[in-house]
């Protein structure tokens, strides 16, 4: 029995050593017209455990390459990086089923990957591509997927969208639900207390989710918003203030807002505190209004990924050769995908005006249309 085949005896040790499903302590939501919330105790089993870091670590590693591509001007024009926040979308997509609905604003990448797009799809897309999700013509801001509303560029405008989708859910009757996200910067915007409104008005099945990142651009909640309890803005709708950095909070959370929508109790907020370890978009350094050392310390000692992987490592529900694993297998995808992304050809030309109008041939309007090829007869 040489060494070497007892080293790969212990490497690749059975999965019958490690724990199959562990409890752990989260930490409580802060409650507005609630009577009790989400519970203190979170279970995992291991198979859960690996797939939200799988897409965890696939978001962060994802977004770090298309902070690599826009350095190298590949990409262009705006981009909003989500990495430090992937606990929401990992945990926000534990809770709910893949027919519910999901609306988001400009920082849509995350979403777009957990909605089920492949990643060199998304890469594509940034790279304006042919290839891309939205066939190189979307961007950053404008990717979609079956029940994924897109990423949205105007701020706070996917609110009274993702309201309209909720009543779509109700009218039709098939307990589905809309989960409607928006950010800290769009807290204070007029249409979303509208839209607060109305679906508390008709009882509506919707999830308002702020993502709070502590910064809209480079304005800090306590600058921007004279009351910074985004969970208690509602007023009239009950809310949940979720730590947003812990997987297993954001997703007890999102199942307890979820159940009390699908029970026909109307609307309920959730307000997740986050950090984005980018600045607000790749043309902000993000630097200039917060501290490098404020960025290390959340990276140090709340960063998501670790925090699971700590979990993870600490109740033998996976080992360390296992993650890095994982991680070199998701670091060669997101690989293969820039690759794609930067070979596969734009768009043809004569893609250009394609899905703008429904009709076709274009419409007449006084004899001609915006792509008739008129000829001067003088």
């Amino acid at each position: 029995f040489s060494t070497s085949a007892g080293a790969r005896v212990v490497v690749s040790r059975s999965f019958a050593d490690f724990t199959p499903q562990a409890t752990f302590e989260i930490k409580k939501c802060d409650l507005h017209r609630l009577e009790e919330g989400p519970p203190l105790k979170a279970e995992m089993t291991r198979e859960q455990g690996l797939q939200y870091y799988r897409t965890m670590q696939t978001v962060r590693r994802m977004e770090l390459k298309a902070d690599q591509l826009y350095k190298q001007k590949i990409i262009r024009g705006f981009c909003h990086l989500y990495d430090g926040q992937e606990a929401c979308a990992a945990g926000i997509e534990a809770a709910i089923n893949r027919s519910d609905h999901l609306i988001t604003a400009y920082r849509a990448h995350g979403y777009t990957y957990t909605r089920g797009v492949a990643i060199k799809e998304i890469l594509a897309e940034l790279t304006g591509r042919k290839g891309g999700v939205a066939k190189g013509k979307g961007g950053s801001m404008h990717m979609y997927a079956p029940a994924f509303y897109g990423g949205n560029g105007i701020v706070g405008a996917q609110v009274p969208l993702g309201a309209g989708i909720a009543l779509a859910c109700q009218y039709q009757g098939n307990n589905q639900l809309c989960v409607t996200l928006y950010g800290d910067g769009a807290a204070n915007q007029g249409q979303l207390f509208e839209s607060f409104n109305m679906a508390a008005l008709w009882k509506l099945p919707c999830i308002f989710i702020c993502e709070n990142n502590k910064y809209g651009m480079g304005t800090s909640v306590e600058r921007a918003s004279a009351s910074t309890d985004y969970y208690k803005r509602g007023d009239f709708i009950p809310g949940l203030r979720v730590d947003g950095m812990d997987v297993l909070c954001v997703r007890e959370a999102t199942k307890f807002a979820a159940d009390h929508c699908r029970s026909g109790k109307g609307p309920i907020i959730m307000e997740l505190q986050t950090y984005r370890y980018h600045g607000h978009s790749m043309s902000d350094p993000g630097v200039s209004y917060r501290t490098r050392e404020e960025i290390q310390e959340v990276r140090s000692k709340n960063d998501p990924i670790s925090m699971l992987k700590d979990r993870l490592l600490s109740n033998n529900m996976a080992s360390a050769e296992e993650l890095k694993e994982i991680d070199v297998a998701i670091r060669k995808e997101v690989e293969d995908a820039a690759q794609y992304a930067t070979s596969d050809p734009e768009p043809p030309l004569e893609e250009l005006c394609n899905h703008i109008f429904y009709n076709n041939p274009p419409l007449e309007v006084r004899g001609t249309h915006p792509w008739s090829k008129l000829k001067s007869l003088s």
